[in-house]
């Protein structure tokens, strides 16, 4: 018998090299698959990067708009001779379905909470940001971020999770953050959270039975810290809220672009008489004091060019009754001594309070630095409340010629913001 197969492959060699061949085979097919797989996963982070919606009103093969994603996946292919010949030819798996795009997204999610649990285990310590916000479907929502200290000492602010919410009682709100933190902190690890910071709401900020006060209970270190950013703009609304004519001043403020809104052939005439289209009114907000900055700033430079369209429309003989009137008052109300006056005063005002407001939202902010920039805001305050008097006068002279805005740089060369035209 050894005689008869000399020379001969035996069969257990043969079924071995068979077997090498099936291995080398699976193997390049499964490099082919990852290839495939990594190139719709970079559309997928692409579109996610950039903030833009993955699908598309119709998204089949006829379709001539089938969506920012597939049309991604489209293009990569006609550069990538792989995924062409797998898009031509896969009967089962292409991997653009909405199906694959969600669980492809679930995946990636995964990871990244993952990633940011185990960064934030390897921090020393840890703070939580949270806030309430309501979605597009009207569902409570609330945000919550990490902030701590990588491995290469740099500060890391890190969305976490928006978590749904059955209700905004302090109860619920403080139950849905302690599942969360069990998940991020495990039990050896408490005393890392040293701060919660949240907004001045009562149900955030209760001493006894607020938020901060159910979750420092289980993490004795965690220390509430109202945000800065948000303490200003209460300050702003306070301030401005208690003067009678300034009170007045905004919610007429609030007006000038409503009307515009309410009457969309109105805005023929803001375009001509202010030309550029990006110039429209843009609305103020009570939560976001950088709205009224761009209101006022957006007033003021253009306030000749608004009170020649008001007339436009009150003369014109277009519009009924009511629109006529409303923008004879409008008209009457850009030369009014009083409004003048407030808009040269928030004019000079605002663009400190934005640079006040910027710097208090760094993540890489310090004790030190926050004294600093509100003591500059006190001093360039000051000097603002020192130079009323000549406000005054502009305001009661009235002025004949558009302005163009004051900007204001961050800092000078002797470190200190400055005014400049």
């Amino acid at each position: 018998m050894r005689l008869q197969f000399f020379g001969k492959l035996s069969i257990a060699e043969q079924l071995d090299v068979g077997y090498r061949i099936g291995i080398r085979r699976h193997n390049e097919e499964v490099t082919k698959n990852r290839h495939i797989l990594s190139r719709i996963i970079d559309c997928v982070k692409f579109c996610g990067a950039f903030e833009l919606a993955l699908r598309g009103h119709n998204e089949s093969e006829s379709s001539d708009n089938p969506g920012i994603f597939r049309g991604l996946v489209d293009f990569v292919a006609s550069l990538d001779g792989v995924l062409k010949e797998h898009h031509e030819n896969a009967s089962v798996f292409k991997g653009t379905s909405k199906t694959v795009q969600n669980e492809l997204l679930d995946c990636m999610l995964s990871v990244m909470m993952e990633h940011i649990i185990q960064e934030a285990q390897n921090s020393d310590f840890l703070s939580v940001q949270a806030d309430e916000t309501t979605d597009i479907a009207t569902q409570c929502q609330l945000v919550l971020v990490l902030r701590y200290i990588d491995g290469k000492s740099n500060v890391q602010e890190r969305f976490f999770a928006f978590i749904h919410l059955h209700s905004t009682t302090a109860d619920s709100i403080a139950t849905a953050l302690k599942e969360h933190l069990t998940v991020i902190l495990p039990e050896d690890q408490k005393s890392k959270l040293i701060s919660q910071a949240y907004d001045g709401a009562s149900v955030m900020r209760g001493a006894t039975a607020g938020v901060q006060r159910k979750i420092q209970d289980v993490y004795p270190n965690a220390h509430y810290i109202h945000c800065y950013a948000h303490q200003l703009n209460l300050i702003m609304q306070k301030a401005t809220s208690h003067i009678p004519k300034v009170r007045i001043f905004f919610l007429t403020l609030d007006d000038l672009p409503a009307f515009f809104q309410d009457q969309p052939s109105a805005q023929m005439f803001l375009i001509k008489y202010i030309l550029i289209v990006a110039h429209r009114l843009p609305t103020s907000s009570s939560v976001r004091w950088n709205f009224h900055s761009r209101a006022i700033n957006t007033v003021f430079e253009h306030r000749e060019g608004l009170i020649r369209c008001f007339e436009t429309i009150r003369d014109s003989g277009d519009f009924d009754p009511v629109t006529s009137r409303e923008a004879g008052g409008f008209a009457m109300l850009l030369e009014d001594q009083d409004f003048n006056f407030f808009l040269q005063l928030f004019h000079n005002i605002m663009p400190h309070v934005d640079i006040l407001y910027a710097k208090l939202q760094k993540k890489d902010i310090d004790s030190v630095h926050i004294k600093g920039s509100i003591q500059q805001f006190q001093q360039d305050i000051q000097k603002i409340r020192n130079s009323l008097h000549s406000l005054v006068n502009q305001s009661s002279e009235g002025a004949s010629q558009p302005k163009r805005r004051r900007s204001l740089s961050p800092v000078s060369s002797s470190g200190v913001p400055s005014l400049s035209d």
